[in-house]
């Protein structure tokens, strides 16, 4: 795919980010990569915290590294057939970029950082919604923070947040219900490991009694007087 697009805005992105202070181009060199660890630590977390859920809740949250991975992967395949030179070796008159640009042969479009960042993002919030508040933002900056430092596009990470944020969709709402099938088998299983893995599940429901439940008399005589039955609810 040809850059030239957004080699305008790629050119005013970059200047902008020279004239910012040092500590901002530090922040942006460090949350490129760093935002990565951070999704990492995210999953393991929504992971952990399901297991006292049902079977769908740890299904979700183990699909989403996984699906996550496979967007990944869907991106690579992408770029090795596309073949887009870096915008820091392309664009003409572009100034140097914050951190190295990438070698020959590590292909711009679409962004791997950017698809798994919209991946990880979309898939927290299928596995844990109300995430949604910090995982997209974290996504949208990971993928500005591409252009930013000046190896990517602006193209290459809007596509990579599409691409990821699809992929999971899909794979994550295909795969839910095997996967709990799944989930539900391991907590039947002898095996400690499993049973670690897919968690003990929530503690079982208190039985309801239905509101007609039959009610048990009692007695109560008052002195000479016929006798009064009260009809009080069992339980």
């Amino acid at each position: 795919m040809n850059g030239s697009a957004t080699s305008d805005l790629y050119r005013d992105i970059t200047d902008f980010a020279r004239t910012t202070p040092t500590w901002v181009q530090h922040l942006a060199e460090l949350w490129t990569e760093a935002g990565l660890l951070v999704f990492g630590l995210l999953f393991v977390t929504v992971w952990w915290s399901s297991r006292r859920s049902g079977t769908r809740a740890v299904a979700l949250a183990v699909l989403a590294p996984l699906a996550t991975a496979i967007a990944y992967v869907t991106s690579e395949l992408s770029k090795s057939v596309l073949r887009e030179e870096r915008p820091c070796r392309a664009v003409a008159g572009a100034g140097t970029p914050l951190v190295p640009c990438p070698p020959v042969g590590d292909w711009s479009f679409p962004s791997n950082h950017s698809t798994i960042a919209g991946a990880a993002a979309i898939a927290l919030v299928i596995a844990r919604p109300r995430l949604a508040f910090l995982t997209v933002p974290m996504a949208l900056l990971m993928a500005f923070s591409r252009v930013f430092v000046g190896v990517h596009y602006p193209h290459d990470v809007a596509v990579g947040l599409v691409l990821g944020a699809v992929v999971v969709t899909l794979v994550m709402l295909t795969a839910a219900r095997p996967v709990g099938l799944l989930v539900a088998t391991m907590r039947t299983s002898r095996s400690s490991l499993s049973l670690w893995l897919a968690g003990p599940g929530g503690p079982p429901a208190a039985p309801v009694r239905p509101a007609h439940a039959a009610a048990a008399p009692v007695r109560t005589d008052l002195g000479d007087s016929p006798t009064m039955t009260i009809r009080t609810p069992r339980g």
